[in-house]
């Protein structure tokens, strides 16, 4: 079928883009400011560098108009907060001294200064830097940035769209400010932001913007009443003002919803949609709001969250029908590329089969180029595209790597009381109290200890073979009884190995379970200077053998003290994955629960008491609307169980949640049936915690009082007030001390400083129970 041509030609474009770099030279030139190895100006032309380098690689592939602003130091939401003034008083002065060393004090933090909270970005594995405000912000503008970006591609000959959070997503993103009401609303502080972004709109238009995108991904959840009257509002007077460029309104990760047609009948020239299966109803809302008379459309046809290569002939039937519900339509992905890697091509390790089947970044950026000629010369013109394209998507529904007939039977075998443990949590814990012995306030940690410099050498030499497996060995035996040691003369009861051996918390299990690939460059950004590299999920999964048994039996060969077993969940193994998109997400689900339930049972079986199985992602998952939170729960809560029910009631199974807003999953939380959950809280004072009380959760927690994304160290006396916040809502006998989150980013000495302080407090809080609790 040939598509119809366009009455103008389709422009190709994408919203965003990695920013890290092939070599993740990003991350190496801020890390090394912040160690003082590299000057001011050095990190500003390592940025400007990357940035030259992205918008050429755009016009290479045919790119019409590239993103400009997208590009960060830290974060987005960060520097929209710059943009607009929005620095909280404690950081003032510090952005007043040095504008750089304020904004990265805003996100890290200082020894005297708490950095600002940090949840996830929608429903990705993203970290955002969330934005405090109350009824006192006085907003300013400060468009800086932008227009110095813009400047940079227009000098350089490109078509630029700077791109910019839009008001409404950025105010429903903010949180009240420490000391100001909980009640308040930051969408109260509308009619303070829209005349700032106004001066930004006119500074962008007088700098030569012709078009800015203003993104608005908090519209594809649902929203009120009073929400949907402030979109309204805003871009009729946006759209209203007269010395601005075009406005191009962005929305991705879903379905718009009833903001589509507030945003349709706005004064904007433009929309942008996710048209792939995220944003399903997308098209037969549009339609149903009578189209874009008069707009212009980018359709997000390519998804940008995933990394399985397009399907052309798919896409075009869609573009093809879009042609008759706006003026002008233009082809993108469906959302930002910074949720994938760069390149697929860098990927040598790959079985060449399988790599026909990936899209990273740079390919997706060719198939919006691809689909763009398609629209506007019809499929002729993309004759051998499509014939390819056509080969690659059967080539993967054929392979064999797809489908294991043993784990197929296994999981179509499971019943409902695979996911059942043997005897309630009440008394469970009777057992779990007699066997570990453990005082009130029980120390721990999450897991990982931290990954120093010998270690990764270690690891590169083996890889490279300059040391054999023995030698490498014995230096993983060296560091655990390192840690061990360190934890015991801390004083913590339930001791971990520290993960030395380990990559990352995903990729380590996923080398060793059938299903999955690993890449070499595979590098996303989770925040700031945190990259990781998820492994792709393209078959049927399978636990060959043991895989952290060898290790956690050692360590516990080592002391009298339990060691916990350290494993990550099913859900976070998804998330943190390109999962497979030929199969519904709970049957992959239930394949990793199984696998995880061997080694579980393994661990048990070999003396392990303690395992903790890491859910961070659970919350992150939940889909965006509310309607299909149910159907996914389900599946996300059973495959936990499925993975931990099949322990003694004496065994103590733990898990951990971080960087997200928890208080609408605590019935989750509490269905995973978990005897002790720690979750992160340090940033967020405890709010964890009110909300575990307020919905009753009958078991242990653990509410952070250690932020591990900060190089700050917290003090006895800031770890003690913390865990008296923790005790107004948690009992003493059901409390844990623990960080907030894994420590292998962080270094020994602020390592050891902040556990003995950690376990400081929790003394001093025994001290100060009453006898009969303590």
């Amino acid at each position: 079928m040939t598509a119809k041509p366009a009455a103008a030609a389709a422009r190709a474009t994408v919203y965003g883009y990695p920013r890290q770099g092939q070599n993740r030279e990003l991350k190496k030139a801020i890390e090394g400011y912040w160690k003082g190895r590299v000057d001011a100006d050095t990190l500003r032309r390592t940025a400007a560098e990357l940035r030259r380098g992205t918008w050429q690689q755009f016009a290479e592939a045919g790119v019409h108009e590239v993103p400009t602003g997208d590009f960060s130091y830290y974060d987005h939401v960060l520097d929209t907060s710059v943009m607009v003034g929005a620095v909280p008083e404690r950081h003032r002065e510090a952005v007043r001294t040095d504008a750089l060393d304020g904004y990265f004090a805003m996100a890290r933090g200082t020894q005297d200064v708490a950095p600002l909270e940090m949840t996830k970005w929608f429903d990705t594995n993203y970290h955002y830097l969330v934005p405090e405000l109350g009824p006192d912000t006085v907003f300013a503008a400060d468009s800086a940035k932008q227009v110095a970006e813009l400047k940079e591609a227009l000098a350089l000959g490109h078509t630029p769209r700077p791109v910019l959070v839009g008001p409404v997503t950025y105010l429903l993103l903010a949180k009240a400010a420490p000391g100001v009401a909980a009640d308040f609303e930051p969408l109260a502080l509308l009619d303070r932001l829209l005349p700032v972004y106004a001066e930004v709109l006119a500074d962008l238009r007088a700098a030569g913007a012709e078009w800015v995108q203003l993104d608005e991904p908090a519209l594809v959840q649902d929203r009120t009443p009073a929400e949907l009257n402030a979109v309204a509002r805003s871009y009729r007077e946006l759209g209203g003002l007269t010395d601005r460029p075009k406005l191009l309104v962005a929305s991705y990760f879903g379905r718009l919803g009833e903001a589509l047609a507030l945003l349709a009948k706005s004064p904007v020239e433009g929309l942008a949609l996710d048209f792939t299966e995220s944003g399903a109803g997308n098209l037969a809302d549009l339609a149903a709001a009578g189209g874009l008379p008069g707009k212009r459309l980018v359709a997000g046809v390519v998804n940008g969250r995933n990394i399985w290569i397009n399907d052309y002939e798919k896409s075009l039937a869609t573009l093809g029908t879009l042609l008759g519900l706006a003026d002008h339509v233009d082809v993108s992905a469906s959302s930002s590329l910074l949720h994938v890697p760069l390149d697929a091509g860098a990927e040598h390790g790959i079985d060449p089969q399988i790599a026909r089947w990936l899209a990273f970044a740079k390919q997706k950026t060719q198939e919006i180029v691809v689909l763009a000629r398609g629209l506007s010369g019809g499929t002729d013109a993309i004759t051998a595209e499509l014939a390819a394209n056509r080969a690659d998507l059967a080539s993967r529904a054929d392979a064999v790597i797809t489908r294991d007939p043993a784990v197929r039977a296994r999981t179509a075998a499971i019943t409902d009381a695979d996911g059942r443990r043997s005897q309630p949590y009440a008394e469970r814990t009777v057992a779990q109290r007699a066997h570990l012995g453990l005082p009130l306030l029980p120390t721990t940690t999450i897991g990982s200890f931290p990954q120093t410099t010998e270690l990764r050498t270690a690891r590169a030499d083996l890889r490279a073979g300059r040391i054999d497996e023995a030698r490498y060995e014995e230096r993983i035996k060296d560091e655990i009884r390192e840690v061990l040691s360190f934890q015991e003369k801390a004083g913590i009861d339930v001791l971990v190995h520290g993960e030395p051996e380990r990559n990352d918390m995903v990729q380590y299990f996923a080398e060793q379970l059938t299903g999955y690939l690993a890449t070499q460059h595979g590098w996303v950004q989770s925040h700031g200077t945190r990259y990781v590299r998820p492994p792709v999920l393209a078959g049927d999964i399978s636990r060959p053998e043991p895989m952290t048994v060898r290790w956690t039996t050692y360590a516990q060969s080592l002391t009298e003290r339990p060691v916990k077993g350290m494993l990550t969940g099913p859900v976070t193994m998804l998330a943190w994955s390109f999962v497979r998109d030929d199969q519904p997400l709970g049957e992959t689900a239930r394949q990793v629960a199984l696998a995880l339930h061997d080694e579980v049972t393994d661990l048990e079986a070999n003396g392990t008491s303690v395992i903790q199985v890491d859910e961070p992602a659970l919350r992150e998952t939940l889909p965006l609307r509310a309607a299909e939170h149910a159907a996914y729960l389900e599946w996300a809560t059973e495959s936990f169980r499925l993975a931990t029910a099949g322990v003694r009631p004496d065994t103590q199974i733990h898990t951990h949640m971080c960087y997200a807003e928890f208080g609408d999953i605590v019935q989750a939380i509490d269905d995973l049936d978990a005897d002790v959950i720690s979750l992160e809280a340090a940033r967020s004072h405890m709010q964890v915690a009110r909300e575990l009380a307020a919905h009753g959760y009958p078991r242990e927690a653990g509410p952070g009082v250690y932020d591990i994304h900060s190089p700050r160290i917290p003090s006895v006396e800031e770890a003690a007030a913390l865990l008296r916040k923790g005790l107004e809502a948690i009992p003493a006998d059901r409390l844990w001390v623990n960080p907030d989150c894994g420590l292998k980013t962080r270094g020994w000495p602020e390592t050891r400083a902040s556990l003995e302080n950690l376990v400081a407090a929790a003394r001093e809080l025994r001290a100060e129970l009453p006898t009969e609790a303590s």
